[in-house]
């Protein structure tokens, strides 16, 4: 894959202990045990949170790179409409507001989650990831807007204070979380000149903890 030079965001996390603000800069003191994972979550209402501390004794699983899968089979679809979800989107329609990048970010999410479920790991149990992303034809720039949209129907959609159930937006809109999920993986994103299938504009990979 050809990268540009553009980093566009940066980690964050979430674990069995979140530590407040300025952790990192602590040094041993909080040194996880063994066993242990320790996010690092700046505010109430971070979306990401600032690094992982994983335990030397910690099984992790590490996923591969996944983009959508091609579902929308309706004549004359471009490459990249053909990877909207049709199963959340009957017929490839986009609700308003509703972007490219966020359907197919739905949909490589969704296919992380079955991917999780086959190892015995569901999306709480993420704690790093890492997000590919090519503008959509026509555009100068990725739609990072649409990617966090779709990244809030399954992560760091309830209230840290509370665990109560936060609504998100999808496309134009305010709907109830696709998955109930307070985790707060460490996270990267980079624009990408090419990703590896013709059409994909979002692929993604996460690691996650056995025994959370």
């Amino acid at each position: 894959m050809k990268h540009r030079t553009k980093v566009v965001l940066a980690v964050a996390v979430t674990a069995a202990v979140a530590v407040p603000g300025t952790a990192l800069a602590s040094g041993r003191l909080f040194e996880p045990r063994p066993t242990e994972v320790r996010s690092f979550v700046t505010g109430d209402t971070a979306s990401i949170a600032d690094g992982v501390a994983i335990g030397k004794n910690v099984a992790v699983y590490k996923s591969s790179g996944l983009g959508p899968a091609a579902m929308n089979t309706a004549p004359g679809v471009t490459a990249e409409e053909r990877y909207v979800p049709t199963d959340v989107f009957p017929g490839g329609e986009l609700p308003d507001g509703v972007t490219l990048t966020e359907a197919q970010g739905i949909n490589a999410l969704r296919r992380i989650g079955a991917n999780l479920e086959a190892a015995g790991l569901s999306y709480d149990d993420v704690v790093t990831m890492r997000v590919f992303l090519q503008n959509p034809d026509g555009e100068e720039a990725m739609d990072f807007a649409g990617w966090n949209r779709a990244y809030r129907q399954f992560f760091a959609n309830t209230h840290r204070a509370t665990g109560e159930p936060l609504d998100v937006q999808l496309g134009s809109t305010t709907t109830e979380p696709m998955v109930v999920n307070g985790a707060r993986p460490s996270r990267f994103a980079l624009e990408i000149e090419n990703l590896p299938v013709d059409g994909w504009l979002v692929e993604v990979e996460v690691d996650a903890v056995y025994g959370r």
